[in-house]
């Protein structure tokens, strides 16, 4: 089982960009599914974005659509998360997860899914 590691966040203000990165210890990241989350302060954990292994199928969250963009770099092993004008309330904690997919076009959504997460990574944004 592949493990996660985050990094790429930080401090920035509102209308600015960080792209996250998502390298992963352990193994290929090639015939995972991954996902990203964020956790804020008192809130559930919830989706950002998904990707599947063949990368042709993502994911994202209502929230994040025309911002954010998940993709991989097989080769890399890697997984990263562009994201653009940052908004205050995209302040949270995120976290990179991985699960093993038979099918290279399955995307999971919901975090119950996955079975590998990394330590996440802080993203402040202020306004």
């Amino acid at each position: 089982q592949v493990q996660p590691v985050e990094s790429g966040g930080g401090l920035v203000q509102a209308g600015e960009s960080l792209r996250l990165s998502c390298a992963a210890s352990g193994g290929a990241l090639s015939l995972y599914a991954m996902g990203w989350f964020r956790q804020a302060p008192e809130k559930e954990r919830e989706i950002v974005a998904a990707i599947s292994w063949i990368g042709a199928i993502t994911y994202y969250a209502d929230s994040v659509k025309g911002r954010f963009t998940i993709s991989r770099d097989n080769a890399k092993n890697t997984v990263y998360l562009q994201m653009n004008n940052l908004k205050p309330e995209d302040t949270a904690v995120y976290y990179c997860a991985a699960e093993r997919t038979a099918s290279g076009f399955s995307v999971l959504t919901t975090a119950s899914r996955y079975n590998s997460w990394g330590q996440g990574t802080q993203v402040t944004v202020s306004s």
